[in-house]
């Protein structure tokens, strides 16, 4: 009797001392990891970048994403596929230099885009770094990416439009 005794009051313990699990970890995190499956449907598909506007734009440079100036994505491509969170994305404009890569992405429950780009033949969950951009103005045929940068001390908007191609 005493044996069961000392095994049920173990077994309390063990499962009173029990980890949270990685889910409740999350849900009290600043970035949550629940996915917006209806705004990752409605931007699926073909897109193209048709403006990058900022404070100061006539007078700094942005580089977008490690990669470039932020004008070289101006006539940019975008390929979202939703079912997956996969895609692709490449710099077209005649006056920069060319750039295609297969992409990760995301839009968390805040709005935000989790975006990783890709080297040929690296997996996602190999890349660490990536960027977290707010989606805006989301409509049938066009939307916002809103990254920050900061300039001078002071935190300002870069907005990438985006036009649905046809």
């Amino acid at each position: 009797m005493k044996k069961i005794i000392f095994i049920c009051m173990m077994a309390t313990m063990v499962f009173a001392c029990k980890s949270s699990s990685s889910t409740a970890s999350t849900e009290a995190t600043p970035l949550s990891t629940k996915l917006d499956k209806s705004t990752q449907v409605a931007i699926k598909g073909n897109w193209v970048l048709t403006n990058v506007t900022y404070a100061g734009s006539d007078y700094i440079k942005v580089t977008s994403f490690d990669l470039a100036d932020s004008k070289c994505f101006i006539g940019s491509t975008w390929n979202f596929i939703s079912n997956n969170n996969k895609g692709s994305m490449a710099l077209t404009s005649s006056s920069c230099t060319s750039f295609s890569s297969p992409i990760v992405w995301s839009i968390n429950n805040q709005g935000l885009f989790v975006l990783k780009i890709l080297d040929a033949g690296i997996k996602a969950k190999k890349v660490r770094d990536g960027y977290l951009l707010k989606v805006a103005g989301l409509t049938d045929s066009s939307f916002q990416l809103v990254d920050n940068i900061t300039v001078g001390g002071q935190v300002k908007d870069v907005t990438y439009q985006f036009q649905r191609a046809n």
